[in-house]
């Protein structure tokens, strides 16, 4: 298992930056805005606040690198769907995701999240999509779990399974950055493509 010693904000790109060749292998993350993407990198990490977390979403509109251990890279995809970004800002983070994930020299695993309480909505189906389009098979991970009653989870499991389409073979981790669940599975991910 990954033992997470050293953590550092490595890069920050913007919408007019290229896309920087890593030595390092990368693991990005991807979800809808407040899907809980930077509680889930900065329990990854086992760091309480360095991914930033916002009360608001849509406040990740860059792409962040953050190096572990010096041997690899976690990275933090913008935010999609905020509604209140507006348009235009809305197509920069899209073509900044897509230009990442079809540009990518170092990308080894794309993570999906999905709030485990919501339904799949379009705009995660077309994630799920540019995904698949750039080659990657992509690791699903329903957040929040915490939030929902036990009675609720495996019904909620099979929804986004339902949602995503998904066959049995493709891998759907539970996950909360509360209690913990599901990060070992995730670490267990990376470990597999080191």
């Amino acid at each position: 298992m990954i033992n997470v010693k050293s953590v550092n904000l490595s890069t920050v790109i913007g919408p007019t930056s290229r896309i920087p060749e890593n030595a390092l292998p990368e693991f990005a993350f991807a979800g809808k805005s407040n899907v809980g993407k930077s509680s889930l990198i900065n329990c990854l990490m086992n760091r309480k606040s360095y991914a930033r977390v916002s009360q608001k979403p849509g406040k990740t509109q860059t792409i962040n690198y953050y190096s572990v251990n010096d041997s690899f890279l976690l990275v933090d995809l913008p935010g999609y769907g905020y509604a209140q970004a507006g348009e235009q800002a809305q197509a920069a983070w899209s073509r900044m995701i897509e230009k990442y994930l079809n540009t990518s020299g170092q990308l080894k695993q794309v993570f999906l999240l999905a709030d485990a309480r919501r339904e799949v909505a379009d705009n995660d189906r077309m994630m799920l999509e540019w995904i698949h389009a750039a080659g990657f098979e992509p690791v699903i991970i329903a957040t929040k779990m915490d939030k929902l009653k036990r009675s609720e989870v495996k019904v909620r499991i099979e929804a986004l399974r339902r949602g995503f389409s998904l066959s049995g073979s493709e891998i759907l981790i539970p996950f909360s950055s509360q209690s913990g669940i599901g990060r070992d599975q995730v670490l267990e991910e990376i470990e597999k493509r080191l």
